[in-house]
């Protein structure tokens, strides 16, 4: 039984291809003379396949195929044939073929006048997105303004202040969460960066954004709360995540402080890999996670959950 299910499970490898056919272990089949004729009346499906199968083996025409134990694929990973890979130019549509209307293109001077709105609809600037989960916060309130940063995760701010600071960077301005230990954080970061703008968003709040998979037995909330918190962070993503606007001329650097779930979904949206695989990744307090999106609308992930500037007594993830 168990080679028979290994033999089901490499199979299900080739579900990507036009063909599929599946493995299994078999008897020995009777001699029949040659190769197989189909039956009569029997439908093309039937038809044994040109390439004879070995010994001990039967190889299943793409309807039996289909209806072996594979799991279907996802539908986050389905794609037009003949795409070339899974990657998603448009994103953020903000390509700039999706930003203008062809159908008022002039017909005289079409080309020309194409080309002109294209390029003028073309990022020109590079994002470089700084994610910084919250310090350290105490876990006894009951409210969130009672969860307020411990001694030791105001030393974790600090700390990465002062590490934000010795980048040598021009940050543009620091976005934050509105929940208390994010807000305490970000004025503690914000005194090693002087003169940087601060805004605060409802956004950026600590949430449920998506069931994770697999799932995991310590952290289960109500379905609703998916449903409630995975529309705003969502919202977040959108908002905040996308390649620079077409009148951006230099490079930006901007701050995000917000959450561990809210950064891991981020994360993963921007690269395209499957949001529910949030949960698979841990950041620490006060982590720095380096997103850089370019013109072109690639993005690139530089650090994640970097704490290498704290001394190890003063890493915590909690």
């Amino acid at each position: 039984m168990s080679f028979r299910r290994a033999l089901a499970l490499a199979a299900c490898g080739l579900a990507g291809g036009s063909v599929l056919f599946s493995a299994v272990a078999v008897g020995k089949q009777p001699a029949r003379g040659g190769d197989a004729e189909p039956r009569s009346g029997g439908s093309a499906a039937a038809v044994a396949p040109a390439t004879a199968a070995p010994p001990g083996l039967l190889l299943l025409p793409p309807a039996a195929a289909a209806a072996a134990s594979c799991p279907p694929a996802p539908g986050w990973i389905e794609r037009p044939a003949g795409t070339g890979g899974y990657w998603d130019s448009n994103w953020d549509r903000r390509e700039p073929l999706a930003l203008i209307n062809l159908k008022k293109k002039n017909e005289e001077t079409g080309e020309e006048e194409l080309a002109s709105r294209l390029n003028h609809c073309k990022a020109k600037a590079t994002r470089h997105i700084f994610l910084i989960r919250h310090s350290q916060y105490n876990l006894d309130g009951r409210a969130d303004k009672d969860r307020t940063l411990t001694p030791l995760g105001r030393e974790q701010a600090e700390l990465t202040g002062h590490r934000l600071a010795s980048l040598g960077l021009k940050f543009d301005q620091i976005i934050y969460s509105s929940m208390t230990r994010a807000t305490e954080t970000t004025e503690i970061i914000s005194k090693h960066l002087p003169g940087v703008k601060k805004i605060s968003t409802d956004l950026l709040r600590e949430g449920a954004p998506i069931e994770p998979d697999p799932p995991v037995s310590h952290w289960k909330p109500e379905a609703v709360q998916y449903y409630e918190d995975g529309a705003r962070i969502e919202a977040a993503f959108r908002n905040f995540i996308h390649r620079a606007d077409a009148k951006q001329e230099e490079d930006s650097y901007e701050i995000f402080v917000c959450h561990a779930n809210v950064i891991r979904y981020i994360v993963c949206r921007a690269l395209q890999f499957p949001p529910e695989g949030w949960l698979r990744m841990s950041l620490n307090n006060g982590s720095i996670t380096h997103l850089v999106i370019r013109p072109n609308g690639r993005v690139a992930l530089r650090t994640l959950g970097d704490t290498g500037f704290m001394p190890p007594d003063k890493i915590t993830r909690s």
